[in-house]
């Protein structure tokens, strides 16, 4: 069937968590769904969205006619603009503060051309999914993570029914005893151990405490969602995926993102940044300097912060391992304080390393200096990092990181764990292995096959290339239906329905009319029963078919309020088509 469009394409807004690894994997899904011929709105924070403008420049948020920025408050004061906001009072005040912004948006974009047919939504912003739900506007949640974490959020209620709630209240509660126990009931995942869980389920404070009921709210959410993108690739967490799959149907692996970024042709987009601090290419010029896998490659991400003396262990391991680095030290990377190295490590590392506050990640990864990368295992640098063929050595903070830093390690085989209680000793000699060891031969040889994996993933005819087609597909088939369908049955709100129906050509309400219409090819049942499929149906994973039998149960009504004939007869509860 041939796609149905209003004012010629669906409309999504793309709606991230708003802290920068989110937004950047969100803005990287989004130009993926322009380039496949959706109209996007992009929704940021104020706060963010002025940083965005301040680090990349006025015109940097200009887009396209049809790529849109807008932005909303996110109900917090002023804060420093170069500092990294809080991730709890964030998270609260996206529960408490920002469902009322977010809906105003939605209605004033639904009252606009063309109308929204569709959300997508980071999955750890669940006011979504109630904003959806308020206005009928159904939901994909994209999750910036892999499967193995994904699994992990999700396994939360079932680690409360099984080891009680999260016991421990400070940090030297949290005994090996306990963070070594098996946890053998997930599926898809082996041999796993608390420690390699994400870090809230082992919380150890009130803080956590809150991120341990706000992110099992947030993976329990997918349940309610249309469809579920997971930013991965098949054949990298094949066990898991399948496991995932059978909980949710419209599971989409959507990754490694950039390389099917790589594969638009002049991409209009190519302009359309996404950091929140001023990158210095200048990185990139000091690395054009050295030899070929000569430099190691330092960033902890952009939330992970460490004490002073965290920061001068790791300076001066690096130091002692007489290898050249790129060390990115943002403004905030230091808790509560600037960073400052000693002397020593200044004179030590004098014309071999090179230290900024931000830089354009990806292509310093795929610069051919960069021998290795010590990282704190967001996902995002650990599948960039994947994809460029770069070993890792592995310091997880918090969230997924621990997981993601587990299945580095011990699944993909390509990087290597630091102590949590980093000493430089211990960073010298890891940073050694990572460049020249015997561990790093095996490193590398698994990392150049798993870089090789992605490539095919993203090939024309590969997983992810294909679960990219069939979320479009799905997407642009169903997106007027779910709205116009909807609209006739009387369970989407009259401000957006009506606004699809009005601002519609005749002819365009014609052809919808019968699309649906052929859909159906004949009566199934009675209105009683089209009306109830109807509205199961609002949900993607009831299918075209029971559209097909909403819309056929209907079909002399249906048609005819289509057209927005006032002659239409009216529905049993007296509801007649405006």
């Amino acid at each position: 069937m041939a796609v149905i469009v209003a004012d010629d394409k669906p409309h999504v807004v793309c709606i991230p968590s708003p802290v920068q690894s989110h937004i950047k994997a969100m803005l990287k899904l989004a130009k993926l769904l322009h380039f496949k011929g959706f109209h996007i709105t992009f929704v940021n924070t104020e706060f963010n969205h002025n940083r965005f403008l301040k680090s990349l420049g006025p015109n940097s948020l200009d887009g396209l006619p049809d790529f849109r920025f807008k932005a909303i408050s996110d109900g917090l004061p002023p804060s420093d603009a170069n500092a990294t906001q809080d991730l709890v009072a964030l998270c609260e005040s996206v529960r408490q503060k920002m469902l009322a912004p977010l809906i105003d948006l939605l209605t004033r974009l639904s009252d606009t051309s063309p109308p929204v047919t569709r959300i997508v939504s980071d999955g750890f912003f669940p006011i979504t999914i109630t904003a959806g739900e308020q206005l009928g506007i159904p939901v994909v949640l994209f999750y910036t993570i892999p499967a193995c974490a994904f699994m992990g959020f999700k396994q939360f209620s079932t680690i409360v029914e099984k080891l009680g709630p999260p016991p421990l209240q400070d940090e030297s509660s949290v005994t090996n005893s306990y963070l070594d126990k098996v946890v053998d009931w997930i599926p898809g995942m082996n041999d796993v151990r608390v420690r390699d869980l994400p870090s809230f389920c082992w919380t150890r404070n009130a803080e956590d405490h809150f991120m341990f009921n706000f992110t099992m709210e947030s993976a329990e959410n997918a349940h309610k969602a249309s469809a579920v993108i997971l930013h991965t690739f098949y054949t990298l967490e094949q066990d898991i995926l399948d496991a995932i799959s059978s909980m949710f149907p419209k599971l989409f692996a959507i990754g490694p993102q950039q390389l099917l970024l790589n594969r638009v042709p002049e991409d209009p987009l190519k302009h359309v940044k996404y950091s929140l601090w001023k990158e210095e290419s200048e990185c990139l010029q000091w690395l054009d300097t050295k030899e070929q896998n000569s430099v190691v490659y330092v960033n902890f991400g952009s939330i992970t912060v460490m004490s002073p003396l965290q920061l001068v262990e790791f300076g001066m391991g690096l130091a002692n391992s007489k290898h050249h680095f790129l060390w990115i030290i943002r403004p905030d990377l230091v808790r509560g304080e600037s960073a400052i190295l000693p002397p020593e490590f200044v004179n030590e590392t004098k014309g071999r390393g090179l230290i900024a506050s931000w830089c354009p990640q990806e292509e310093v990864l795929n610069h051919s200096s960069i021998g290795g990368f010590l990282t704190h295992s967001g996902w995002n640098s650990t599948i960039e990092s994947l994809s460029s063929g770069v070993p890792m050595l592995c310091w997880p903070f918090f969230g997924d990181q621990p997981t993601n830093c587990r299945y580095t390690c011990k699944e993909w085989g390509i990087g290597m764990e630091i102590n949590k209680d980093v000493k430089r000793e211990e960073v010298e000699k890891l940073v050694t292995e990572l460049m020249k060891g015997e561990k790093r031969k095996e490193m590398k040889k698994n990392v150049l096959k798993w870089k090789r994996l992605a490539e095919d993933a993203t090939s024309p005819n590969g997983s992810s290339s294909k679960d990219l087609d069939n979320l479009e597909s799905r997407a642009s088939q169903l997106s007027v239906m779910n709205m116009s369908v909807s609209f006739l049955l009387g369970h989407t709100p009259k401000r957006l329905s009506a606004g699809l129906i009005a601002r519609s050509s005749p002819a365009f309400n014609q052809r919808l009319g019968e699309n649906l219409q052929g859909i159906a090819g004949q009566n199934l049942g009675s209105v009683g029963n089209g009306l109830r499929l109807g509205q199961e149906s609002m949900r993607l994973d009831s299918g075209v078919m029971g559209y097909a039998c909403g819309v056929a149960a209907g079909n002399r009504w249906m048609k005819k309020a289509l057209l927005n004939n006032p002659n239409a007869p009216e529905r049993p509860d007296g509801y007649r088509s405006r």
